[in-house]
């Protein structure tokens, strides 16, 4: 028996039965030799991890675009925010740790440039829309590496599922789902207090009362309470008191700090870099990378432009509209 075989077996003996022990998994699309030493969720997870589409997360917007400080939150910092709430609890649950972590790791890979002004961009002239999940999964499909990753079916499935109205087929991409929510709202009020944006004072008193004063506490309520509310249970959900209160605060965010506040005033300007460089690419598609349109020889230009502007950082969207639209002597 080999150190895998091993890890399978003790998963078998460990989890819960509401758990996916990776011997279970529905499997790759594409058959691969197993490792000797990984279980296929730990390969999965590796695989995200040295993925180009990974480190490019340290470059992107999570919610205050270009900030001058050290500490505000990226889309990288956001993702190991979102795998460590998200192996917490499904370590309390004995769901499979791996799988959790592969679809954390995962969930954001997808994102554009600018956060969601880029994705809103896209979404609106991109003709079959555009939405950050699907793009993930198209990432971990088709776009990274020579043919994608060829992740099991269950991080795909967590990764597609991980916002919007469906829900994850394994409590694994659930346990993701709320880890996603429950690390954005905070980190993001954390965000708006170190910008004045907000002032604790700001926030509902009624959020406090049920989920904390201060950021440990409300992380450490949320995640509590989903640990008291599925233990050993076939489902995984919040309360009904902290569920509400998570909901108000993050309406709350929406109202104060996600539209229409000084976080978002250089939305305008980058969401018009992102237009002018879609119907630049559209009108000259010789100037997307060949390697990309070489890979996809069958997708349309419009597909194409989607993939390319998607995959890009802030900063690199920000040179290449310098380089197309600027005169040399303005590129500074």
């Amino acid at each position: 028996m080999n150190i895998r075989q091993r890890t399978e077996e003790i998963e078998k003996l460990i989890l819960s039965p509401y758990a996916v022990a990776c011997i279970d998994s529905v499997g790759r699309d594409k058959p691969e030799d197993k490792c000797i030493i990984r279980t296929d969720f730990q390969r999965d997870r590796d695989r995200i991890i040295h993925s180009k589409a990974f480190r490019r997360l340290k470059h992107k917007t999570q919610v205050f675009i270009s900030p001058e400080k050290d500490h505000y939150r990226t889309r990288l910092t956001h993702t190991l925010e979102v795998s460590q709430i998200a192996r917490t609890i499904a370590r309390a649950l004995r769901l499979n740790e791996d799988l959790t972590e592969a679809i954390a790791l995962g969930h954001d890979l997808g994102h554009t440039p600018f956060g969601h002004a880029g994705e809103a961009v896209l979404d609106s002239i991109h003709p079959s829309g555009f939405k950050h999940n699907e793009q993930s999964l198209r990432v971990v499909e088709i776009l990274e590496d020579k043919r994608g990753l060829n992740l099991t079916w269950e991080v795909r499935d967590g990764i597609l599922n991980h916002t919007g109205d469906n829900l994850p087929s394994t409590l694994e991409g659930m346990v993701v789902k709320f880890s996603d929510r429950i690390a954005y709202i905070n980190h993001d009020i954390d965000d708006a207090l170190r910008a004045d944006i907000l002032s604790t004072a700001d926030i509902p008193e009624q959020c406090l009362e049920v989920l904390g004063s201060d950021h440990k506490s409300r992380i450490n309520t949320m995640i509590t309470d989903i640990i008291t509310e599925s233990l050993d249970k076939p489902y995984v959900r919040m309360s009904e008191g902290v569920d509400e209160a998570t909901k108000q605060l993050r309406n709350f965010m929406y109202d104060h700090v996600y539209i229409g506040s000084k976080a978002k005033v250089e939305e305008v300007k980058v969401k018009y870099i992102i237009r002018q460089l879609y119907e630049f690419f559209i009108a000259n598609p010789e100037e997307i990378p060949q390697d990309l349109r070489m890979k996809l020889p069958c997708e349309s230009i419009h597909r194409l432009t989607c993939d390319y502007i998607a995959g890009m950082t802030d900063r690199y969207a920000l040179n290449k509209y310098k380089a197309i639209f600027l005169p040399t002597a303005w590129q500074i």
